[in-house]
């Protein structure tokens, strides 16, 4: 009797398994995270603490998440060509960012690499709008979601937990833009 719960049991998680990984199939193949500031503020003075990765250290979430982290840059000083790669705790893990494009005062696109805790290849964006007194930024970040990012999409909401950070970056920006 026992033998034959047992049995019913496997055969029922794993087609709750099989389920599950076939589902994930039919998610996206890539993803975007958006979050959108309006700062009082001119673009050029957002644009300078963008563009420029020393300048992250005053308004990044990232920076707060481990004093201790290790940090080096490379490359131009600001614009095009700036690299910014940081090391540290499980709540940053390792990565190199590099901007590809600078268009003062309204467009900077970064290749943003991650290496630790996991491996990926995003792209990073923001965009400035001048609306009156007032800028509207964009921080942005797309990429492709292999099949292991998919199966854990299904249970966290990258777009939550990211967001967040974005939320976090740009009313730090605001802040500092606005004094």
């Amino acid at each position: 009797m026992i033998k034959k719960i047992i049995i019913r049991v496997a055969a029922v998680l794993a087609v709750v398994v099989v389920g599950v990984l076939v589902f994930a199939m039919t998610e996206p193949d890539a993803f975007r995270i958006e979050r959108t500031a309006s700062i009082k503020a001119p673009p050029e003075k957002i644009f300078a603490a963008l563009n420029d990765y020393h300048s992250w250290l005053a308004w990044s979430p990232y920076e707060k998440l481990d004093p201790a982290m290790q940090r080096s840059f490379s490359g131009a000083p600001s614009g095009k060509g700036a690299v910014y790669e940081w090391s540290g705790n499980k709540n940053v893990g390792a990565g190199r960012m590099e901007i590809t494009d600078s268009t003062s005062p309204s467009r900077i696109v970064m290749s943003l690499h991650f290496l630790r805790p996991f491996e990926a290849h995003n792209t990073a964006e923001f965009s400035l709008q001048p609306q009156g007194d007032m800028t509207r930024v964009t921080w942005s970040m797309s990429g492709p979601m292999p099949y292991v990012s998919k199966v854990m999409c299904l249970f966290f909401d990258m777009d939550a937990l990211i967001g967040r950070d974005f939320e976090k970056g740009l009313a730090n920006l605001k802040a500092i833009s606005e004094k």
